[in-house]
């Protein structure tokens, strides 16, 4: 009697110990112009080493107190680096898995808690010798820009969201990261086929950028504006129309722009990004000076890209709206958030699909950036010397001071190019604006 309580107890502790083991549930691999992802989802916490192996190349896993039932397949389309997988049991209760490389591979991992959808992870990034860095990629897309003293004018475009992160989904299955990707490319055309202008694509396939790394690739591409791109879902489906933001550092314009600002800062939990980096440049960018001109040369920029959208959309705001999103915090490139349309709504959904509605908001989107430009282009640049003089109607309450002010020249060159002994200006009156100070 006593033998049989033992077996059973044993018994019973074998069984506990094998509900215990971890299990991994799925892989999922994305490729980027940089790196290779792999994603192995597990069922909780689990302790693992990583090493790798040459001749042939392979990194290999091992995951302690693990099993998985079935194979791990891949989508070879986005597989990048990886030729195949390959798992088996380890030492009778681990689980080793190893990834075939076509090259050599520099590998870095990490585990991110669940989040939105997806439930315990592990990540491995690949990074291939002799890859070009993110840095380079944009550096050498806006190379090809003149230099003969009408340099154009560069523009970063941010598709939000992608590869483990999808944004929002529609009612129709529709992904966010798909439409913002899809129309990014659109309007990256139109930008380069524009005169004057060169577009810089921050993401330019299915795959996850960490938010501070979006603004930072636009800063290495020396980017005159950053446009990041988005098709947000709200909770009641009848809200549609496209809206334009702009960073604040107090407070949100509206409860809707502090909603969504919380959900898009929330991206890097849900795209897969080691968030334990050590450092605090996120916050420490707020405090650079240099910030209070970039966020009024934004403004500026928003309104006439939201001027344009309201002439092929509906508008879910007239004003621009403000809030504190992580992607626009760029301390010295002056950035705007547009939202196409939520996705969430059926007739928004439906239209954002189509390459004839994406072709009309970039074009709207393009010729609000070209406005803009034709504004506040610096000297040196192609606005700038084929920039028409404008004109000001002298106002009641106008002076030469607050005409300077408003079109950001001097009152020296104001009078010069009008011909003004002094001060005096009257009513009704027209004056040229010169086109630099």
């Amino acid at each position: 009697m006593q033998i049989f309580k033992i077996c059973t107890v044993f018994v019973l502790l074998a069984g506990w110990a094998l509900a215990q083991a971890g299990q991994v549930q799925n892989l999922r691999v994305w490729s980027g112009p940089e790196s290779t992802r792999a994603v192995l989802d597990l069922d909780g916490r689990v302790d693992y080493r990583l090493f790798t192996l040459d001749d042939p190349h392979r990194v290999v896993v091992d995951i302690s107190s693990a099993n998985i039932d079935g194979d791990l397949t891949f989508d070879r389309e986005y597989s990048g680096i990886i030729e195949g997988v390959r798992h088996g049991a380890r030492n009778g209760s681990d689980l080793r898995v190893v990834f075939d490389l076509d090259d050599k591979a520099r590998p870095q991992s990490f585990l991110l808690e669940p989040a939105g959808d997806h439930g315990h992870r592990l990540v491995i990034d690949l990074y291939p010798e002799g890859a070009v860095s993110p840095g380079e990629r944009v550096k050498e897309a806006v190379r090809s820009a003149s230099t003969d003293g009408e340099r154009d004018m560069i523009v970063a475009i941010d598709a939000g969201h992608g590869g483990e992160d999808p944004g929002a989904i529609g009612p129709g299955g529709t992904f966010e990261k798909e439409i913002t990707l899809a129309l990014s490319k659109e309007l990256a055309r139109r930008i380069d086929e524009a005169p004057g202008m060169q577009a810089v694509l921050i993401r330019t396939g299915d795959y996850y950028i960490p938010l501070a790394e979006r603004y930072d690739r636009a800063r290495k591409a020396r980017a005159d504006l950053f446009l990041s791109i988005h098709a947000d879902a709200f909770q009641d489906f009848r809200v549609r129309g496209s809206s334009v933001y702009v960073l604040s550092r107090s407070g949100a314009s509206s409860e809707a722009a502090r909603l969504l600002a919380r959900s898009e800062n929330k991206a890097d939990l849900v795209g897969g990004v080691n968030l334990d980096r050590g450092d605090d440049v996120l916050s420490s960018v707020l405090l650079d000076l240099s910030q209070s001109a970039a966020l009024e040369y934004s403004n500026s920029a928003a309104e006439t890209i939201l001027d344009q959208l309201g002439t092929v959309r509906h508008r879910h705001r007239d004003r621009v709206e403000r809030a504190n999103f992580v992607v626009l915090r760029s301390p010295d490139v002056p950035s705007v958030l547009i939202e196409v349309g939520f996705i969430s709504n059926p007739r928004d959904e439906q239209e954002l699909s189509t390459a004839e509605h994406q072709r009309k908001v970039a074009r709207a989107i393009t010729s609000g950036v070209e406005r803009h430009f034709q504004q506040t282009a610096p000297q040196g640049t192609w606005f700038a010397n084929n920039r028409k003089p404008s004109r000001h109607v002298v106002q009641r309450g106008d002076s030469l001071g607050t005409i300077a002010q408003k079109y950001q020249v001097s009152v020296s060159r104001l009078r010069q190019v009008n011909n003004l002994n002094g001060d005096v200006i009257h009513p009704g009156s027209e004056l040229v604006i010169p086109t630099g100070s």
